[in-house]
């Protein structure tokens, strides 16, 4: 369910929270009754405030990276979108191309619209800015795309929301380069389990190494091997790190904002900066009107 939500617009999700509150409110009607649902909206604007800033800043802060000289760690990235050669993904709900989607359908019931189905990619796709490219894993991103459909059908409506192949795309997240000259090895490891491959063929292994015929691996013998199969591993490992490595985007491993989407910075910017300071405002209105009541109550 966390992961449904990591690309749902939760301001707006929010916001219909703070109407149902504000409903509560007038329901109960008691100074009690307000206060505590001031202090919840007051909250929930907070915490809103402070994902938002922190999304802000993300944009603002970050500077772009090229994918041939980005720095491991967390990145700014802008490029083509790009399936994956001869992986041909389509939607579920319009059978459009796509490299992402998320769609949800909702079946009319009386006044109400129910949601019955609904469905989030989770398949790895390309980031191209012609230096080179990156494979994206949007598993817990937020992913925000001007691609939105809806449309009703026998009492059903349809929401799809989708990534295609060339759209341009602002990615921030972790860079990270699996393989190549980065790969982490182990050395000792790898020497251990050669040898206990080479013990499950005793006549190649005394062939080698039974130097002086009598049919055992002594320890001298059996030091040879160990340095015989630390050799070949070392070998193994110097050839791994000559191959180039995969670029891999994905979620932070601190926390930090995992964004991507096919509007460009400076209007992703201008989207978190306005939320940042509505949210304020609300949190700040939400405790005025908590000091407001708890003065009436003190003078009465």
């Amino acid at each position: 369910m966390l992961n449904q939500l990591q690309d749902v617009y939760l301001d707006h999700v929010t916001s219909a929270a703070h109407l149902l509150l504000l409903f509560l409110g007038f329901r109960i009607g008691t100074p009690t009754g307000w206060l505590c649902v001031l202090a919840a909206i007051g909250v929930i604007s907070l915490c809103l405030w402070v994902a938002n800033f922190r999304r802000a800043r993300a944009v603002t802060d970050t500077p772009t990276s090229r994918v041939a000289s980005a720095p491991q760690g967390y990145v700014e990235l802008c490029g083509q979108v790009r399936a994956h050669p001869g992986y041909d993904r389509v939607s579920p709900v319009s059978a459009l191309p796509c490299v992402w989607y998320r769609y949800k359908i909702e079946e009319k019931s009386g006044n109400d619209w129910n949601t019955v189905d609904h469905g989030l990619s989770s398949d790895t796709f390309l980031l191209d800015d012609g230096s080179g490219q990156v494979i994206v894993d949007p598993d817990w991103a937020e992913v925000m795309t001007s691609r939105h459909r809806q449309w009703t059908q026998d009492r059903r409506r349809y929401n799809e929301w989708l990534l295609m192949p060339g759209d341009r795309l602002y990615a921030i997240g972790q860079f990270t380069t699996i393989g190549g000259a980065s790969s982490s090895l182990d050395v000792e490891g790898d020497v251990g389990s050669l040898l206990s491959e080479w013990k499950t063929n005793q006549t190649e292994l005394k062939r080698r190494f039974d130097l002086d015929g009598d049919g055992k691996i002594d320890l001298k013998e059996w030091e040879l091997a160990r340095r015989a199969a630390r050799r070949e591993v070392l070998k193994h490992h110097t050839e791994i790190r000559s191959q180039p490595g995969s670029n891999l985007l994905r979620k932070p491993v601190d926390g930090r904002p995992f964004l991507l989407s096919n509007f460009d910075s400076e209007r992703l910017a201008r989207r978190y900066g306005l939320w940042t300071a509505l949210q304020l405002g609300i949190a700040i209105a939400a405790g005025g009107s908590m000091v407001a009541i708890l003065t009436t109550m003190a003078v009465r």
